[in-house]
């Protein structure tokens, strides 16, 4: 249900923060998609998937955030991205947190395939939880949203 009178700063706040968390989706993804064997590569140090679904997770996945993140900048079903976006959210801090308590530091794959430099497996987690609560505004916000093409 839509409010009587629309609130502009949470319109613009809920507008940004799908420009945002589309944007950071979409960036994340293009590497992977381009280097999808190397995405494997990192997927396998997190010690978490059987061998068999290491390929198509890592063709699966960055393809999936591409067009979450983009349907979010593009104002295409964006609670129904959002709700993707959290989902993968939850899985990526699941994973993170295994390894966190595993004492156990590796590349997460998110931006770039690093050389050498790793983030904290703990900034990884603080930095996912941000995420999430990013995306959960916008799966709950009921208000008006600008630039909107399909609801």
């Amino acid at each position: 249900m839509k409010p009587d009178k629309p609130n502009t700063i949470a319109t613009l706040v809920e507008l940004g923060l799908r420009l945002l968390l589309g944007g950071i989706f979409v960036y994340a993804s293009l590497h992977k998609i381009v280097y999808p064997a190397q995405f494997a590569d990192i997927l396998e140090g997190y010690n978490l998937f059987p061998h068999a679904t290491l390929h198509p997770i890592a063709v699966f996945v960055p393809w999936l955030e591409l067009i979450c993140g983009a349907a979010l900048i593009g104002g295409i079903y964006p609670r129904g991205a959002a709700a993707i976006i959290n989902l993968m959210l939850l899985m990526f801090i699941i994973a993170i947190s295994i390894n966190l308590f595993r004492g156990h530091e590796f590349d997460c794959g998110c931006f770039s395939f690093s050389s050498g430099t790793t983030f904290s497996v703990v900034h990884l987690l603080v930095r996912d939880i941000i995420s999430l609560a990013m995306g959960l505004y916008l799966l709950f916000f009921t208000g008006l949203r600008r630039w909107v093409l399909v609801e």
